[in-house]
């Protein structure tokens, strides 16, 4: 009774693997546009935070800032081009999986 409980047939996962995959391949590209768009308009306003200092604490603290903030976005940019990438690793394994 429990085997056959936990016995998935292949139609089975692909109903739920299939929407999953389509969320993610619709998500990615949308995501990569707002992480490039919100990382330009910050760092743009870091960086000229950085030029208008005009006290040497404030000058170092908006470079620490602007560091940050594109060590940051260059981090969460190749995450998600790193989840594209396993994305169409997966999809091509699970097409060609042998049930």
């Amino acid at each position: 009774m429990l085997l056959n409980f936990l016995a998935i047939s292949s139609n089975d996962i692909e109903k739920i693997v299939k929407p999953v995959l389509d969320v993610c391949n619709v998500l990615v590209p949308v995501l990569l546009a707002v992480v490039g768009a919100v990382g330009a308009i910050w760092c743009i306003l870091l960086g000229v935070k950085y030029a208008k200092a005009d006290d040497p604490q404030e000058h170092e603290k908006a470079k620490k800032g602007l560091i940050n903030a594109i060590i940051g976005f260059v981090l969460i940019f190749v995450l998600l081009i790193m989840l594209r990438v396993g994305l169409s690793v997966f999809t091509e394994w699970w097409s060609n999986y042998a049930y």
